[in-house]
This record gives structure tokens, C-alpha cells and sequence, in this order.
């Protein structure tokens, strides 16, 4: 008499796995036909001269388009302006975005500062490289505001000195309260107790921050450093609205996301863009591997 009961159980647990199954099957197909299929096709073409305007005439040129790519002077600027951006925008961020949540994370109203902060994060990126663009005009609100001091201020986005540096100061107001709510989380994940332990032993003030909170806030720090460092390596939408999709003044704004858009849907080089955007993808998965080597070493 067991045996059929087996058998029914048996039954009824793979008509739930395949009914299971089915209801993932939608979500399954959309990945690998809109995401994993593409990222092998353009893996595919990267080792071609391709263009989508006459693929039939594609033509195998093995790693060309890689050993080019170290060749051409406006990736190499592309990848510089993109590494001194990374390198700018991420610590400022990460910093101003710890600062706030410690801030909201002890005062009133802490729901009014979330939403605050956070706002700039879920406006639309064009709107905002509009909105600077108005602030960093030649007459604009900053020039304006510097002529009180008697400081006559530039044109900015006309500027090759100044174009990047506005857009990095554009990335970090509207994407540091992204942060700053991680941050809030890992603050309010923290047991009163250990305070309460660390001021029993001495430990006040800026002492209570230095060994208590951020040792802490060390995994959750490492996240945001992750996702700035790949938000900020792939930052395309500013650059592209302030220089036109051309990436000027003299190329001080060409990241290397737009050189690709450019080189891509421009000059339809797509089998050259695909090498550009594994390139950039190796140089965000090292980084990134680097990154959690060092944060396992200090665990260990």
C-alpha cells in the first residue's frame, strides 16, 4: 500500500517543478534572447570587420580589433577621461554619501531626508545634464554668483579644462543619495549593543566612528565602491547631452561608452565596438576581483 503512495507523491512533486519551470520558462527565453544571446553574438563579431548595414560582407580578422583598440588615440583618451572620472567620482561619492547617512541616520524626520536626498537619483539623467547646463552657462547661476567675488567664470562645457570636471560634479549631486540609502541600511543593521559595549570601554565621538562604525560598514562600503566604480566607468547619458554625442571640447568629455555609441552607430564599426566594450568589460570585472581579493584578505 505504500508503494502507490510513493509513487503519487512522487508524481505530484514533478507536476509542481514543471509547473514551476513553465511559469519561469517567459522570464528564461526574454534573458537569452535579449541578454545572453547578444553578449556571445557581439563576443562573436568582435573578432570581425561587421557592419550592421552589410553583414554579409563581414570579414574574420582575428584579434585585430583588440591590438587596434591600444592603437587608437581616441580610445586611449576615451579611457583616460573614463579612469580620471572613476577616479574623482567614487571616493567623493562614496565619502559624501557616508557623511549624509550618518547625518540623517541621527536626526528627525529621517523619511523627509531620504526622499530629499534620493530624489536627484530617480530624475531623469537628461533633465539633469539640462538643469547644469542652465548652472554652468557662461551667464549662468554659478558666473553670476562668482561675480560677486569678482571672479569672471568660464564658459565650462566650451572649456577642455572644465567640461569634465562640471560633469563629474553633475554625476556626483545626482547619483550620492543612491548611496547614502545603502549606507542608512548598514547603519540601522548595527546592534545598539556594541555601541553601548565600545562607550563602556572609552570609545566616543570620532573614536566611536573609526572603530566601531566603519569596520562595521566595510561590506557595505565595498558594495557601493562596486557599483560606483561600473556606474561610473559606464557613465554615457551626461557626456553625451553636454558635447552634442560628440564628446568635445576636443574630445575632454569622450568616454569611452560614447566612443563606442560612436563608433558603433556612426561610423557602424560594430564589430570594433563590441572589442572596445569587451575591453571595457575585462577592466571592470579586474578591478571589481581586486577589490574583493583585498576586502577577503582582510576577513581572513
Amino acid at each position: 500500500m505504500k508503494k502507490p503512495r510513493n509513487k503519487f507523491f512522487q508524481k505530484n512533486k514533478f507536476d509542481q517543478a514543471m509547473t514551476g519551470y513553465l511559469f519561469l520558462l517567459p522570464a528564461l527565453v526574454a534573458l537569452l534572447v535579449f541578454l545572453i544571446g547578444p553578449i556571445f553574438y557581439a563576443f562573436y563579431i568582435s573578432f570581425f570587420r561587421f557592419s550592421f548595414l552589410e553583414p554579409q560582407n563581414a570579414k574574420f580578422i582575428g584579434f585585430s580589433n583588440y591590438i587596434h583598440l591600444f592603437q587608437d588615440k581616441e580610445f586611449l583618451r576615451a579611457l583616460w577621461n573614463t579612469s580620471l572620472y572613476t577616479i574623482v567620482v567614487v571616493p567623493i561619492q562614496t565619502a559624501i554619501a557616508l557623511f549624509l547617512a550618518l547625518i540623517v541616520n541621527n536626526i528627525r524626520g529621517k523619511t523627509f531626508f531620504r526622499v530629499a536626498y534620493y530624489l536627484p537619483t530617480v530624475t531623469s539623467t537628461v533633465a539633469v545634464s539640462v538643469m547644469f547646463t542652465f548652472i554652468f552657462q557662461p551667464d549662468g547661476i554659478l558666473n553670476k554668483f562668482l561675480e560677486n567675488f569678482g571672479i569672471h567664470g568660464p564658459n565650462y562645457f566650451n572649456s577642455p579644462t572644465f567640461a569634465l570636471p562640471a560633469i563629474m560634479m553633475m554625476a556626483i549631486w545626482s547619483s550620492v543619495g543612491q548611496f547614502m540609502i545603502i549606507y542608512l541600511a548598514g547603519l540601522q543593521d548595527i546592534p545598539e549593543e556594541v555601541y553601548e559595549a565600545a562607550e563602556l570601554d572609552g570609545a566616543r565621538g570620532f573614536r566611536l566612528l573609526w572603530h566601531v562604525t566603519l569596520p562595521l560598514l566595510k561590506r557595505t562600503t565595498f558594495l557601493n565602491v562596486v557599483m560606483s566604480m561600473i556606474g561610473t566607468f559606464q557613465v554615457f547619458d551626461q557626456a553625451y547631452v553636454i558635447s552634442g554625442g560628440n564628446g568635445g571640447p576636443l574630445n575632454s568629455t569622450l568616454t569611452v561608452v560614447l566612443d563606442i555609441f560612436r563608433k558603433g552607430f556612426k561610423t557602424m564599426q560594430m564589430g570594433y565596438a563590441s572589442a572596445m566594450a569587451f575591453v571595457l568589460f575585462a577592466i571592470i570585472l579586474i578591478f571589481t576581483l581586486i577589490q574583493n581579493y583585498f576586502l577577503g584578505r582582510e576577513d581572513k
